[in-house]
């Protein structure tokens, strides 16, 4: 994406640029030299939280600083950040968690010694969220909550320390009322962690079940009852994360890498008029992508919510992952038939099916997408 900065962001860009030259692992070591990667990132004051505010240690970036540091990040690959911790539970921890809260579960958070996951989705109760049906109740002494219910699709919970919970302390009212925002550790013998294979046979989600979890009542985030407030905005920012642009942006790029290696008569894949409109399509609405993405962290950075602004990125930006994964799908062709160990063909093709089958999540999780034409039809159009 072309645009004019000013001296003072190009040159951030290329300190940006020289410390990913400077200090980027590769091959493996993007996971087993993790540490050093984010030990080196928070000495630059504050990078391994650039989305935090600095009251509590993050760089305070400007939006135009996000948004050259996201892109910097996003055009080769860099060690993940699990972000249920850092980019989800932490913000509801710095604007409703008490100090205490803060002083106790930050630290964990920052430093990748606590990993959290996300306990909202239940059988019932998914893109229609506030239909949740795990019950807490308070104890006459007022405390603990006693928590049983079934959570679903909860990425990573077999490898997580705790799970923050949205659970229903009253059925009085409208469903967005009565909902409590629990924080609970995997480990209680109450919490039992089954395994889903998905369609793309890879394990990354599960189901949790919660038999009569004792929860202190100091793990309740918050006010009792308040916790579909609190978990608007977590939604908000995760949407805006599942956008996922700079990621399309690479592997766009890849995929023409890989269309280049298909020969089609005297040329390749990625020289038929029809593979190249997709490609231009692609590149066309991704650009548009990022203006959006743009004036949302420019909201941000004043102190807002993400807005509206983070359906639109949630939907369009996981469409374009789909699509993707079909150009590489469509330049595999029958060398991306073989499932598991086996391969031939082009590099790329092994594991293209893999990957389309298990993409076919992206415009599910986080709020599918009917949802979020919905939040876009009322809350931009002013429809409904």
């Amino acid at each position: 994406m072309e645009t004019s900065f000013s001296s003072e962001d190009l040159a951030f860009q290329k300190r940006v640029r020289d410390f990913i030259d400077d200090n980027v692992p590769s091959g493996m070591a993007l996971w087993t030299e993790r540490s050093k990667w984010f030990d080196a990132l928070k000495a630059q004051g504050g990078w391994d939280v650039p989305k935090w505010p600095e009251d509590f240690g993050g760089p305070g970036f400007t939006a135009t600083q996000r948004y050259i540091f996201d892109s910097e990040m996003g055009k080769q690959p860099t060690p993940p950040q699990l972000p249920f911790g850092v980019g989800m539970l932490a913000p509801i921890l710095m604007n409703y968690g008490s100090e205490e809260q803060q002083q106790r579960f930050l630290p964990g958070i920052r430093d990748g010694s606590v990993n959290w996951c996300q306990g909202y989705s239940e059988p019932g109760a998914g893109s229609d969220l506030a239909n949740l049906k795990t019950k807490a109740v308070l104890s006459d002494d007022g405390s603990h909550y006693l928590v049983n219910g079934q959570k679903i699709w909860t990425t990573l919970a077999h490898i997580a320390h705790w799970i923050f919970c949205l659970t229903r302390t009253s059925s009085d009212g409208a469903k967005q009322e009565g909902i409590t925002f629990l924080l609970i550790p995997m480990d209680d013998p109450g919490v039992e962690v089954r395994p889903i294979i998905t369609l793309g046979g890879s394990h990354s989600v599960n189901e949790v079940y919660l038999t009569d979890v004792k929860v202190p009542v100091e793990n309740r985030v918050g006010e009792e009852g308040k916790g579909w407030t609190y978990a608007k905005g977590l939604l908000a920012h995760e949407r805006s994360g599942l956008a996922g642009i700079q990621s399309s942006v690479l592997g766009l790029e890849k995929a023409k890498v890989n269309a280049e290696k298909i020969k089609v008569g005297d040329g390749t894949l990625l020289d038929l008029p029809n593979f190249k409109n997709k490609v231009g399509v692609l590149e066309a609405e991704l650009l548009a992508l990022e203006f959006t993405e743009m004036r949302t962290l420019a909201r941000v950075a004043a102190g807002g919510d993400p807005g509206p602004e983070s359906s639109i990125l949630k939907l369009k930006g996981t469409e374009i992952q789909q699509r993707i994964t079909e150009l590489n799908l469509e330049a595999a062709g029958l060398f991306a038939a073989p499932w598991g160990h086996e391969a031939f063909g082009p590099d790329f093709a092994h594991g293209a099916t893999q990957s389309y089958l298990g993409g076919r999540a992206t415009t599910i999780y986080g709020g599918a997408s009917e949802v979020q034409k919905d939040v876009i039809a009322k809350n931009v159009r002013g429809l409904g």
